[in-house]
This record gives C-alpha cells, structure tokens and sequence, in this order.
C-alpha cells in the first residue's frame, strides 16, 4: 500500500507489542485469546495510517484469529497441566464451534463494521453485568442439556468469536460459568476452544482477502504477517503469566475481573460507535 511508510509500519509494530503483551496476559487469565485487546489495537493502528475502516476492521479481525491460533494453544496447555479442561465437553462442542466459525468468517466479509461493534458491545456488556452481579455457587455442578442444546450454544460461540477476531472465551467463560461450570475450568476449556475457532477463522479471513486493493505490506489477505509475528511470541509467552495468576486468584475476584473487564470494552465500544 502506497500510504504506508516505513514510520507507519514502525508504529505498527510498536501497537502489536504492546497489543502482544496484554493480550497474552489476558489471554491466560481469562481465557479470551488475546483478541479483544488485538482487534481495537490493530485497528485504530491502522485507520491512522489513513486506511479505510472497513478493511482495516477485516485485517484486525483476520491477524487476530492467526494470532490466537498460537496464543490458545500455550493457554491451553498451561490450563491442561492444571487439570482446567474439559476434555469430554471439547469433543462435544467442536463439531458446532467449527460450523459457526465457518458461517461467522465468511459473514464478517459482508457484514458492516458498525453492525459488529453493536452486537460485540451489546454481548459484552449483557456478559459483564452477568458476571458482576450474579453469585456462583460455592460448588458448582454442570447442567445436563441435549446435545442439540449444545450444538446451539457452540455455534453461536462460533459465529460471534469469528466475526469478532477474538477467542472462545469473551463468550465461552460465561456461558460455561453460567451453565454451572467452575470458572477456573471454563477459562482453561475456552482457551482450547480459542484453536478451533482460530485456525479455520485465520484460513478464511485470509483466502476471502486475496487480491483485495489496499491491503497493507505483508498482508496475506486480511492477515497481516508483520503484525502477526510481532503479537503471536509475545502472546504465548506473557500467556503463562496469565495462567498462573487464574490460579492463584480466588474465584469470586477472578468472576469480578472478567465482568469488570468486558464492562469497560462494551463502553469504548459503544462510545466508538456513537462518535463514529
């Protein structure tokens, strides 16, 4: 791209780092992939560097879900090692999650960048006030549902997380929580739902971005590789720190962080949409 000098490419950089940085450490703690810190970060990098919105949007999104594809697998195993995942719940989930991911990737190709700001915001601030404001029990128990229920609740995970750029977890934690599941073992099976909705979002992101005018350097379709080099070693490593700090944290803070944090993305948000 024409526009894009090596001092916007340097300021890139800077903003995936520090982008690379939070998003590891939340991407442990909370089990969110990293991606509701990336998406914001890379985009309002790139709309400086004069790009338009709606492609810069479609690059965040697509180099956050590559980003993610290594971020919730150093996640994972961190939680795995711990004995936080669900291993059978994986198994059933996976088959929905990958249809939604599929249907939610190739929407974010069509669908206005506003529209998924609402939505994002909408869900995250319903999600905050949940997780604020409702009690866990002191032991919680899984709820028993079909599995057609289930095979619901994975593909809308699916279909927002992709057309979103972020992990299983900004929908999956309080879910799961909700369902009654502890929120230590929701964060860690988020975390490898994160690789499912990675991967195939990634892939689609960059195949429907192929020969798109005005894509910036190193793009491989609305992947950009430069920013996902930058972000994805310091995604895994800071997401160890993340892990352990979820268990170290009591339970009740650990709910309250997460609430607290999505609370404040759905107010930028929606300050974003309403200024926009």
């Amino acid at each position: 791209m024409d526009g894009l000098t090596t001092g916007t490419l340097l300021e890139l950089a800077a903003v995936a780092i520090g982008a690379g940085i939070a998003g590891g450490v939340l991407a442990g703690l909370l089990g969110v992939g990293g991606g509701i810190v990336i998406v914001p970060a890379l985009y309002f990098a790139l709309t400086l560097t004069g790009m338009e919105g709606d492609i810069a949007m479609k690059i965040a999104v697509g180099t956050s879900l590559a980003t993610i594809v290594f971020t919730s697998l150093a996640s994972s195993w961190g939680h795995y090692r711990k004995g936080a995942i669900d291993m059978e719940l994986l198994r059933l989930w996976a088959p929905s999650i990958l249809v939604g991911v599929v249907v939610g990737s190739l929407l974010g190709g069509y669908v206005s960048g506003n529209v998924l700001v609402a939505v994002f915001a909408t869900v995250a601030l319903i999600v905050s006030a949940d997780m604020i404001l409702r009690k866990g029990r002191a032991d919680p128990q899984p709820r028993g549902f079909s599995k057609p229920v289930w095979a619901f609740f994975g593909v809308i995970t699916g279909t927002l997380s992709a057309m979103m750029g972020i992990g299983g977890g900004t929908i999956g934690v309080p879910l799961l929580n909700f369902l009654g599941y502890d929120i230590r073992r929701a964060v860690g099976t988020s975390a490898a739902i994160g690789f499912l909705i990675g991967v195939p979002g990634a892939i689609i992101y960059a195949g429907t971005g192929l020969g798109v005018d005005g894509l910036p350097p190193f793009s491989l379709g609305y992947v950009n590789l430069l920013a996902a080099a930058v972000i994805t070693p310091l995604t895994t490593t800071f997401s160890q720190l993340g892990v352990k700090l979820a268990h170290s944290i009591p339970r009740r803070t650990l709910r309250l962080a997460f609430g607290g944090f999505l609370l404040v993305t759905a107010l930028r948000m929606f300050m974003d949409l309403f200024s926009g």
